[in-house]
């Protein structure tokens, strides 16, 4: 660093966790630092180490001290729909019935801007209250309203990638597009919208269910004209979705080759859900390093079945984390670390034991390395940006007391995905700019 941006910079000293490493392939992934540094010039970490060291190398760089809290990478939510906050918690029904009696009346309110804005600002705002600093997200079936909530985003620093929902049949009909509007709409946005400040775009046809060959066809064209751009939907979410996605798709293999041979199974695709994979579909997410997006809090609301996080690891597909809210239960990310750790244990020999190490890793690198993102976020690597969020129960609660009375970090982390909650997010940066604090939010 030149003097300049030495005088500029600002040391955090805290108690700091972070998984740089894979820890369901690396045994000591998890790095932490009790007394630990990390100096954050531009929005970006200059130096990290032991605090004492640092201060010696920066004497002059003004402190921030987060000691009594836990500092921890920015939470990256890998499938999240913008349309549906409004809807959380449709308890009691499978994924097709709350489809259609829940989700997409709410969905199609969003056809006003207004009102589109107004829940863009609730959903953006949701997400950076529970330490969420980048999502990769499903967006509106109206292309105003995503233009909208890629406004909402930016204004609050949110690192979005997200994009327009496309369908063409089984869903309401003002939900409806065409194979060509949909290329064009997502075009517009894609120029506009892809790689202004930290929005990226994401190609987003619904699920098989509701996307014909024609509109798969136009998100294979948008994908080869834009090779940065991303691609999510859904898929082997539940058994009778997959069913009617076999009947629709009679010449297919099985689901995901509905999606593979329109050439949208890629090193940039995010498939949420795959509760019920074949072998076939696990060998070629493989093969195409494809990211799986574990949402256990939604897999459980809606009956939809364990996640065989086994069958996905031993055949090599990359696994994230997400929330699925509406789907999902809430925003938080350790509520879905805590799910997905519960569902494990509960699948016995046939699950995956899960340390606080993985459930950090899922919550945090795994989703920054299934967004191409690997280099910019996703732990406190020097060079990385500063993204990170700061856990301090507040006193008299219970998480407060194992903080105060653990016998190392190591605990502590677990406590936190045991019980923690948005409430136990004190503050939250996004490219060193402070965005959230427990009693303020950036208008």
């Amino acid at each position: 660093m030149t003097q300049f941006q030495t005088d500029q910079a600002q040391l955090y000293r805290a108690t700091l966790m972070h998984t740089p490493a894979n820890p369901f392939r690396q045994a000591d992934a998890l790095h932490l630092q009790e007394d630990g540094g990390l100096l954050v010039g531009g929005g970006i970490i200059r130096a990290s180490g032991a605090y004492a060291d640092l201060r010696k190398e920066y004497p002059t760089a003004p402190v921030s001290d987060l000691r009594g809290g836990l500092l921890l990478p920015g939470f990256i939510d890998t499938h999240v729909h913008f349309p549906q906050v409004r809807v959380i918690g449709g308890l009691g029904m499978p994924l097709l019935d709350w489809l259609g009696q829940v989700a997409l009346p709410e969905e199609a309110r969003l056809a006003d801007p207004d009102y589109a804005r107004a829940v863009a600002r609730e959903f953006t705002r949701g997400l950076v209250q529970a330490g969420t600093t980048t999502a990769l997200v499903f967006g509106s079936h109206f292309a105003a309203a995503v233009d909208v909530f890629f406004e909402e985003a930016a204004q609050l620093g949110l690192r979005s990638v997200a994009g327009l929902v496309v369908s063409d049949r089984l869903l309401r009909p003002e939900l409806h597009t065409t194979p060509q509007r949909a290329y064009d709409e997502a075009k517009t946005l894609i120029e506009k919208w892809h790689g202004a400040g930290r929005n990226l775009y994401a190609v987003t046809p619904r699920f098989s269910l509701s996307a014909s060959e024609g509109i798969l066809e136009a998100c294979g064209t948008l994908l080869r004209e834009f090779p940065d751009v991303r691609f999510t939907s859904h898929i082997n979410e539940n058994r009778a979705e997959i069913g009617t996605v076999k009947e629709l798709f009679p010449a297919s293999r099985d689901y995901l080759d509905t999606y593979e041979q329109a050439g949208l199974v890629t090193p940039r695709s995010v498939l949420a859900h795959n509760v019920h994979p074949t072998g076939r579909e696990l060998g070629v997410m493989a093969a195409h390093h494809c990211t799986a997006a574990h949402c256990p809090c939604s897999n459980s609301a809606l009956g939809s079945g364990f996640f065989p996080l086994r069958r996905h690891l031993d055949a090599g597909v990359h696994v994230s984390l997400g929330s699925d809210v509406g789907g999902g239960t809430g925003f938080s990310l350790l509520k879905e670390g805590l799910q997905a750790y519960f569902m494990q244990q509960l699948l016995g020999e046939d699950g995956v034991p899960l340390t606080p190490a993985h459930l950090l890793y899922l919550s945090t690198r795994a989703g920054a390395e299934a967004l191409g993102l690997g280099d910019l976020i996703g732990d406190f690597s020097v060079g990385r940006q500063f993204d990170a969020v700061l856990l301090s129960p507040q006193a008299g609660t219970p998480l407060r007391a194992v903080y105060d009375h653990a016998a190392g970090p190591e605990r502590k982390l677990a406590a936190t995905f045991a019980t923690g909650t948005p409430s136990d997010v004190a503050r939250v940066w996004i490219g060193g700019d402070l965005v959230h604090t427990r009693t303020s939010l950036r208008d």
